[in-house]
């Protein structure tokens, strides 16, 4: 088993990422860094207006999530595991998603300047959690937040599709690709076991696990 450092779990809404990074952050002893999600002001206008609240809903995020980022240069690494609930660089997938093109311009400057200038460490191991666009929404559903209620099937399946392709093409750190469709690690523990004991061993490039489970 692998002894990584800093760990960032990866999916599209409904994908389970924040739970599986609790969890992955117990068994490490380590500590968790979580996106901070309620408390963007722009955040319920954006899903009642996507195209008006775009850019005022990510900037804040970028900017949150810096300043969230930033003192990790200072922690020991060795000493002191962390896992992430997000990777910083997926901002740029919302902004494509969501944005116009005058709009994308001006926010890529910005993301630009502003991730160079933090110079933010990176993790060492990144975990992408694949769910299809069905399960996503089925699960978005069942977890019943007020403000999502308006995501439309098609802004989750770009979402997945821009998703994808990123974490399919992402180069320097490695990563595993995991297909949760069939599987419940939520509250199947058997389940998360068996993700966690593949992606913890690891070793470097792009790797695609599907996990198989008992019928």
């Amino acid at each position: 088993m692998n002894e990584f450092h800093y760990i960032a779990v990866e999916g599209v809404l409904g994908a389970g990422k924040t739970t599986f990074a609790k969890k992955l952050a117990k068994d490490l002893s380590a500590r968790t860094i979580l996106e901070e999600v309620d408390n963007n002001p722009f955040l319920e206008r954006f899903y009642k207006d996507m195209k008006g609240y775009a850019f005022q809903v990510q900037l804040f995020f970028l900017l949150n999530r810096v300043k969230q980022q930033a003192p990790l240069k200072q922690t020991t690494l060795f000493e002191n595991r962390i896992v992430a609930d997000y990777l910083i660089e997926k901002e740029k997938i919302f902004a494509n998603v969501t944005m116009e093109e005058d709009e994308l311009g001006l926010y890529n400057k910005i993301y630009n300047i502003v991730v160079n200038e933090a110079d933010l460490i990176k993790p060492d191991l990144v975990i992408y959690l694949q769910a299809s666009t069905d399960t996503l929404v089925e699960r978005i559903k069942r977890r019943g937040r007020s403000f999502e209620k308006n995501i439309s099937r098609e802004y989750i399946h770009n979402l997945s599709e821009g998703y994808t392709y990123f974490f399919s093409h992402l180069t320097g750190v490695p990563i595993a690709i995991v297909n949760t469709d069939e599987i419940d690690f939520v509250n199947n523990e058997a389940h998360y076991n068996m993700i966690r004991d593949y992606v913890l061993k690891v070793k470097g490039g792009i790797n695609y696990f599907t996990p198989k489970t008992e019928k």
